[in-house]
């Protein structure tokens, strides 16, 4: 399959991708600690790395999107 995708960047010589994955979280499945922090939210989203590694919890999908894209990533969204 060859199919382009524009926004994504590409992986030169000597650089790595520089993905990452966004995702829906239940706040129900995260540690009470953090629950406490979601004010009253149902689900927030998981930004991680190519590995599963999360990197961020935020409170909506277009922050998630801002902060990858702040930080020179490439977010794609995971369902």
């Amino acid at each position: 399959m060859n199919a382009s995708y524009p926004h994504v960047p590409a992986a030169g010589v000597g650089s790595e991708e520089k993905i990452v994955y966004v995702r829906p979280v239940a706040v129900s499945d995260l540690p009470k600690e953090v629950q406490s922090q979601a004010e009253g939210l149902d689900h927030i989203y998981s930004v991680n790395d190519a590995d599963g590694t999360r990197l961020a919890l935020v409170a909506n999908l277009p922050l998630a999107f801002a902060l990858a894209r702040e930080h020179d990533y490439a977010p794609v969204n995971v369902h």
